[in-house]
């Protein structure tokens, strides 16, 4: 090959350039920087450009590995020469260096990363617009499995953060979806080199990078379930970091960005993945107030379901998820109240601002919908959490129910057919709190807006309510012996006791099970002797005084002449000592089965108790 073929390298420079003897490549080197040199201080820019062309097309089309590595030593060595002069070059010097980290020859990959950092070095910050393909070639050398290639790898990106860091003209928003391009490669050292370059660019003063962080945060936890303990413990810190930054100003920081990908991670079966979701999750309803509303149902799908963990290791998921869980209801304030907090009581980033039903008008409440509480998808959520295995989640369900009742009751009878069922069902739990709080919510819909004050008569569930009820109890007997009394006491306090007999009795008789019905009197019978709910009751009975007891009676007459024992006891009570004398007398042509001897018995019992001592009259005739 002729002298010409690589003007303005002699044939001896390119064979020193090209020699396996480090030393030989070194001085050639030299002696391409002092020719660069003498062209610079020539201004010969044509030879100039001549002599990168001959280095980074010629020599590096070569499929022999020394050959590149001349190449890759010369352009290092034109950088050199050139000086603060590089800069005009940079797109010829860089490109033919960063296309060697697709080599398979791990020495020339090495060579490569050294290249480029004796010409970035040179350039520093007027290097920054080749930054992108720099950072690719980054990421890729980061992942390199060779050792060598790696520690090269290692030098040029701190070199190349210190650029970064340094300059006040770099490009954040161009970079960010860089980062996030990559965030989700699975490669350990990979995840590595996004972090560390995350980390480095939050702690510099004037990069604010909170602002670009939902594009980067569902990456960012999607590392903290990596199998490699580094990895996770860098990502921690990082993401700690960020939180401790949005507290400190949460003026900059776009919420409604980020919290549906929160809410996703919160759901995560990863333990430290679940508890960061859920810690951010608290933060930014402490933080965002009511902006939070419109999330409702995402944050309750997530957090209610971990009120079920009882195991130590999950201690700080449910206590999180709890406090979460209060500080959302919190927000839901009643309809048209015109008590507000006062602005200092409001979180950080609520103060101005509003939540549902603080009594502004539509157009304050404009604005990505904030405050605006999604009802139907929380009742979804709701009625779907009836359904899960812990009592604790199923309980916080039907307190959320019953709080939304109390809170927006027009709103919230308007969505009452999609509660009803899933709350009736909860009447069959087997855990006494759960029933309790069933109960507490069909009381609350049967007082809805829809009914009159003290009317139950005039709502339109009420009577549907006890139908379901009666359904329940008569499709199974255990329900009905284990639950029965105590359903019926607990809605004895909820609502009106003598509501509740009259209209119970009235359902009874429309029913066709009989044997179910003389069971449910005697149950209805032996509350209202002995429960202290239905004192106030038994004493107006009683009394038998007023002609809207007598109505009571005849109502009650009806339903408990399915039961004779249970008519009986209800005559002695209301004083009808004649007609229970013609009762007993017709007690005679009954079936005497083991039932009723039961029942005569108990009432025995009760008639030789002090609950009929008044009756002591009555017995000695």
């Amino acid at each position: 090959m002729s002298e010409r073929d690589y003007a303005p390298l002699s044939i001896a420079c390119v064979r020193g350039l090209c020699d396996k003897i480090y030393d030989k490549r070194k001085f050639a080197g030299v002696e391409i920087e002092k020719m660069v040199k003498d062209f610079s201080d020539t201004n010969n820019t044509s030879q100039i450009k001549r002599l990168i062309r001959v280095l980074g097309q010629d020599l590096m089309s070569s499929t022999n590995p020394n050959v590149k590595n001349g190449a890759l030593m010369g352009l290092s060595s034109v950088a050199v020469g050139l000086g603060k002069g590089c800069v005009n070059y940079l797109p010829e010097l860089t490109h033919p260096i960063i296309a060697c980290f697709s080599e398979s020859e791990s020495r020339v990959r090495y060579q490569a990363a050294e290249a480029l950092f004796n010409v970035l070095k040179i350039a520093r910050g007027d290097s920054l617009p080749q930054f992108p393909i720099v950072f690719d070639a980054l990421a890729r050398l980061a992942a390199d499995p060779e050792p060598q290639v790696k520690q090269g790898a290692e030098l040029l990106d701190r070199l190349v953060k210190d650029i970064v860091t340094e300059s006040s003209s770099f490009d954040l928003a161009a970079f960010v979806p860089m980062l996030r391009e990559r965030i989700y490669t699975r490669n350990a050292f990979g995840r590595q080199f996004i972090v560390s370059w995350v980390s480095v660019l939050d702690a510099v003063p004037d990069i604010d990078l909170i602002v670009h962080l939902p594009e980067l945060l569902d990456g960012l936890f999607k590392m903290l379930d990596d199998a490699n303990s580094e990895i996770r413990r860098m990502c921690d810190v990082q993401l700690s970091e960020f939180l401790r930054s949005i507290k400190k100003d949460p003026s900059r920081v776009d919420f409604q960005a980020m919290i549906n990908i929160l809410i996703t991670h919160a759901q995560s079966p990863e333990e430290l993945l679940q508890l960061t979701a859920i810690t951010w999750i608290k933060e930014f309803v402490e933080l965002a107030g009511g902006g939070m509303l419109p999330y409702a149902s995402g944050v309750l799908a997530a957090v209610l379901p971990c009120l079920a963990y009882c195991d130590d290791p999950r201690k700080n998921i449910r206590e999180t998820a709890a406090t979460v869980n209060f500080q959302l209801t919190k927000l839901v304030v009643s309809e048209g109240t015109d008590s507000q907090p006062a602005d200092g009581d409001k979180p950080q980033s609520e103060r101005g601002r509003v939540v549902e039903g603080e009594g502004d008008t539509e157009d304050e409440r404009k604005g990505e919908g904030e405050g605006r509480l999604d009802l139907p998808a929380v009742v979804g959520v709701l009625t779907q959490m009836l359904h899960h295995s812990s009592v604790h989640t199923k309980v916080a369900a039907l307190d959320w129910i019953l709080h939304l009742y109390n809170k927006l009751p027009n709103e919230m009878f308007a969505a009452t057919g999609a509660v009803f069922v899933g709350v009736v069902g909860s009447l069959t739990d087997a855990a006494d709190d759960v029933v309790r709080r069933a109960l507490a919510v069909l009381a609350e819909i049967c007082s809805c807006p829809a009914a009159h004050a003290g009317d139950l008569e005039s709502s339109p569930y009420y009577y549907k309510f006890l139908q379901a009820l009666l359904r329940l109890l008569a499709a199974d007997d255990n329900l009905l012996e284990d639950r029965g009394a105590f359903i019926i006491r607990q809605l004895c306090v909820l609502l009106n006791a003598e509501d509740i007999y009259r209209a119970v009795s009235r359902c009874l008789l429309q029913e066709r099970n009989l044997r179910f019905v003389a069971t449910m009197v005697d149950v209805l019978n032996t509350i209202l002797l002995t429960a202290a709910e239905l004192y106030d009751l038994r004493l107006q009975l009683r009394s038998f005084d007023k002609p809207a007891t007598h109505a009571l009676f005849e109502g009650l007459y009806a339903c408990w002449c399915h039961s004779p024992v249970s008519l009986l006891a209800l005559c002695l009570l209301t004083h009808n000592y004649a007609h229970c004398n013609a009762l007993i007398a017709t007690f005679g042509d009954l079936e005497i089965t083991v039932d009723f001897l039961t029942e005569v018995d108990k009432l025995v019992q009760l008639i030789e108790s002090p609950i009929f001592a008044w009756g002591t009259t009555w017995r000695s005739t």
